[in-house]
This record gives structure tokens, C-alpha cells and sequence, in this order.
């Protein structure tokens, strides 16, 4: 969905914030972080023991580990305890093989993407790879909303997206 006119002129707006005007470089507004230093990743081999009865990765397998490191990152981030209050509603888009001639590598990759005072909105992005081919495919894309112990930095870059998963959470627990 394209943002709404409001939606480009609040991000539009972030983003000359982080602009030198003199055009040398980057700068980093006051209580902000780059979204790259919001970031974590993971690497899991798929093992047989982790199937289920399609001979595929048991889906509760990829939501653990998508919770865990997300809480990692959030934990990293803020420096603090996080509680988990909502994970959004999952769709497995691709089944995760087990390969039979090679080890399937589950690729997991979790960033902050929105942050509201004591709250943030925590990504994870998981893909599947297949090291004989070197194909990468999304498996899932997850999203949790988190309170922390304080107020933490704001992060812009997949702003709009977290917002909007951010929004609908504190929606439904209203």
C-alpha cells in the first residue's frame, strides 16, 4: 500500500533530518539510532528432528526461533528486560525443506523498525537457503510488538510499516 500524502511527508521529514547540509555526510539526529545498528542476525541448519508430518520444518520451530532472537534484538537494543506484549498474525509463505543431499539453512534477520517511547516494533525476516544452488526464498515474516523498561531511540528507515503494525496492536489491546 503507497502512504498516504501525510504518511511521505512525515518520513520525507525524518529523513532530512539525517542530512548535512552541507553535504559532506549523513548525520544522526538527537535520540535516534541507524536502523543498522538495530539489527541481529541468525543462522539455524534445518535437521530432521525439527519436521513434521510433511516432512517439512514444523512451523512452531520457526516461530520460536523468530521470537527468540527478535527478543534478543530488542534486548540488545534497549539495554533492558523486554516483554513481548503481540506477535501479528504469521503467514508461512513457503515451506522450509529439509534437504535430503544437503543441509537446509534457515537464514533469520530481525531489526527494530519502529519505536514509540517505552515500545518497539521488532521485524524478523526469515529465508531459506539452499547452499548447493545458492537460492534464497522468504519463508515468513514476523512481527512483535515489545515494551521495554524505558523510553529508547527512534529508527526510521522501515518506519511507516512498523508504524502500521505498531498502530494495529495498540488498537486491539484498547
Amino acid at each position: 500500500v503507497a502512504p498516504a500524502a501525510e504518511e511521505r511527508t512525515l518520513i520525507h521529514n525524518l529523513f532530512l533530518n539525517t542530512l548535512d547540509t552541507r553535504f559532506l555526510s549523513r548525520i544522526l539526529p538527537t535520540n535516534s539510532v541507524w536502523m543498522e545498528d538495530a539489527k541481529l542476525k541468525g543462522l539455524e541448519i534445518c535437521h530432521p528432528e525439527e519436521r513434521n508430518i510433511f516432512n517439512r520444518i514444523f512451523g512452531g520451530f520457526l516461530m520460536r526461533k523468530a521470537y527468540e532472537l527478535g527478543r534478543a534484538n530488542a534486548c540488545a537494543f534497549a539495554g533492558c528486560r523486554p516483554t513481548v506484549l503481540a506477535m501479528d498474525d504469521i503467514l508461512f509463505r513457503k515451506p522450509v525443506e529439509i534437504g535430503f543431499y544437503s543441509c537446509c539453512l534457515l537464514r533469520l534477520v530481525t531489526f527494530v523498525c519502529y519505536t514509540e517511547g517505552m515500545y518497539i516494533q521488532v521485524r524478523v525476516h526469515s529465508e531459506e537457503l539452499d547452499p548447493l544452488t545458492q537460492q534464497h526464498n522468504t519463508t515468513n515474516v514476523f512481527h512483535f510488538t515489545v515494551r521495554l523498561e524505558k523510553d529508547v531511540p527512534a529508527v526510521s528507515m522501515l518506519y511507516l510499516d512498523g508504524k502500521k503494525h505498531f498502530d494495529g496492536t495498540m488498537r486491539n489491546q484498547c
